[in-house]
């Protein structure tokens, strides 16, 4: 995926017109907007869903910026995929929309539902039993070494995880600078 994103960097440089002095900077909404649609392709998810969710976020206690992105990795499709039991987020979707994940011994069909301390996420018995998926998604994420969220717990026997506490801004991997999305929204 790299060598692909430098491909297309290296061709857009060569196309750029070389101007000294002359180098067109981005604007302040630029900026913002850019880094709003970056945290929607992460997420996957769609405007009218993501205004939601900062709505959501704008009127809970604290800091808009910290609450978003706490509200978009307690959504079960990011979870699904914080827990390795899942290759993409986009798989994590389709997982549970086909309604192979469980929170709490209950079928969830909706990705957008959000996970609470204490809440058991597991998979459905009909894809328990189905070996040939648990090997190459399941186990072969397992093994790789990918760590799991610190506010999450694994139990990879049972291919079941725990939530044991609410993400923070530290729990994040990716490099989101939340308050150009809270100053595009604020306009």
């Amino acid at each position: 995926m790299n060598r692909k994103l430098k491909r297309i960097a290296d061709q857009l440089e060569k196309k750029a017109p070389k101007q000294e002095g002359f180098a067109k900077k981005m604007s302040e909404y630029g900026t913002q907007l850019l880094e709003k649609q970056k945290v929607k392709c992460i997420y996957g998810v769609y405007e009218k869903q993501f205004k939601r969710m900062f709505l959501i976020a704008a009127r809970a206690e604290g800091n808009a910026g910290h609450n978003l992105l706490n509200l978009l990795e307690r959504r079960l499709d990011n979870t699904v995929y914080r827990l390795k039991l899942a290759t993409t987020r986009a798989q994590a979707r389709q997982m549970v929309v086909h309604g192979h994940v469980l929170i709490n011994g209950k079928k969830v069909y909706s990705p957008s539902c959000l996970v609470s301390v204490g809440d058991t996420v597991s998979m459905a018995l009909g894809v328990v039993g189905k070996t040939q998926f648990l090997e190459q998604v399941v186990d072969k994420r397992l093994n790789i070494g990918i760590k799991v969220p610190e506010w999450l717990e694994l139990d990879k026997k049972d291919r079941r995880g725990t939530v044991l506490r609410l993400p923070v801004r530290a729990d994040l991997q990716s490099s989101v600078e939340e308050r150009l999305i809270v100053e595009l929204y604020s306009k």
